[in-house]
């Protein structure tokens, strides 16, 4: 799960990730085929006319039967660029503007998007019709860079733990300073990973840009434990997946819904939904596409009913679409916080490194 080289620093592969948290659902799913377009070198346009490129994170998947029918209503094969994590993925749409490695990417998300935009990779023309409601993710005005999905980044609990130690689960960011959660806590080093950079946001929305780097020494002094990546930290070191000793971890909203009972009825860990960053991810037609048309076909198809619904089974994130069914795991177990914190996409851009930097300070990396 890695900014800098893949989608999540050192993240596990896709059926372990996040966005198949649920990995029996994964099953069905495509990742369809990799488009082996090097560095610099933009496709023929002619030859590729009735193929659509779309520059993705390695994450990207779409079941199978839905990708046949892209192509039998479009008359678009569909072929798909992995490109790590969103972080990767905007480095290199930015590097490679002048000679586009696709004609459409998805996967940028809202802590890259005014990069993205800033740089001119996207083509700002090729706007698609937005569900109601999508209107409310869209960065710096511009619906060309159009929501796909959305997901919270938070704290998760084994709640067997708290339950079979006789202590009160914490609830609020300040509750992981105070004496009783010495040593329970598990963070991930944001400076190679997606959803540990998001929870830093969620530090610095909370406290603000001039008291966060307060609160991580806090935790660091009262035990908190830096994991390097997602994998690590919820697969190994959080006691809830069955191997680790920390019972409070990052996660995701969506977590929960992996760790229902066999009858359906409980979760053995929960979601702290007041300590939610969300994140957003957009498709777009890329700037100088050789199939611009085909590329709008592709981010009009992602905003489809049909593949709404078939997101939170294959990326397990939430559609934009309101009126898309949703599993009821997740639904019950996995719900997004009604007040996810925020930070400007704007300021994320401006501030990333500097607070990355003031980060490393403080917790002493």
């Amino acid at each position: 799960m890695s900014i800098q080289s893949t989608r999540r620093p050192g993240r596990p592969s896709p059926a372990l990730s996040r966005r198949a948290l649920l990995a029996g659902t994964a099953a069905g799913a495509v990742g369809l085929s990799l488009a082996a377009c090097s560095k610099g070198k933009k496709a023929d346009s002619k030859a590729d006319s009735k193929t659509v490129t779309v520059v993705t994170h390695d994450s990207f998947h779409v079941s199978e039967d839905l990708v046949k029918a892209f192509t039998s209503e479009t008359g678009y094969t569909l072929k798909v660029a992995t490109s790590g994590d969103a972080g990767a993925l905007v480095n290199k749409l930015v590097l490679t503007k002048d000679a586009p490695l696709g004609d459409a990417v998805f996967g940028i998300d809202n802590t890259y998007a005014t990069r993205a935009l800033d740089q001119g990779v996207i083509d700002t023309s090729a706007t698609v019709t937005l569900p109601k409601g999508a209107e409310s993710y869209v960065v710096a005005d511009t619906p060309a860079l159009a929501p796909i999905d959305v997901g919270d980044v938070c704290l998760n609990i084994d709640t067997g733990y708290f339950t079979g130690k006789g202590l009160t689960p914490p609830a609020t960011f300040e509750d992981l300073t105070k004496p009783e959660y010495k040593g329970l806590f598990v963070a991930i080093n944001p400076t190679n990973s997606s959803p540990g950079m998001a929870w830093l946001l969620a530090t610095i929305g909370h406290f603000g840009a001039g008291s966060f780097a307060g609160y991580w020494k806090q935790l660091v002094a009262n035990g908190a434990r830096i994991a390097e990546d997602w994998s690590a930290a919820y697969e190994t070191d959080f006691s809830g997946s069955g191997k680790g000793t920390y019972p409070i971890v990052v996660s995701y909203a969506s977590s929960p819904s992996f760790t229902v009972s066999k009858d359906k009825s409980s979760s053995s860990t929960s979601a702290l939904l007041d300590t939610a960053f969300r994140q957003v991810e957009y498709a777009g037609v890329l700037k100088g596409a050789a199939n611009p048309e085909g590329g709008k076909a592709f981010v009009k198809w992602m905003l489809s009913k049909a593949v709404q619904e078939d997101i939170p089974g294959q990326m397990y994130m939430y559609p934009v679409l309101p009126d898309a069914a949703l599993p009821e795991a997740l639904t019950k177990f996995g719900p997004l916080s009604k007040s996810p914190v925020k930070v400007e996409p704007k300021e994320i851009t401006t501030h990333r490194e500097e607070w990355l930097g003031t980060w490393t300070e403080a917790v002493g990396k």
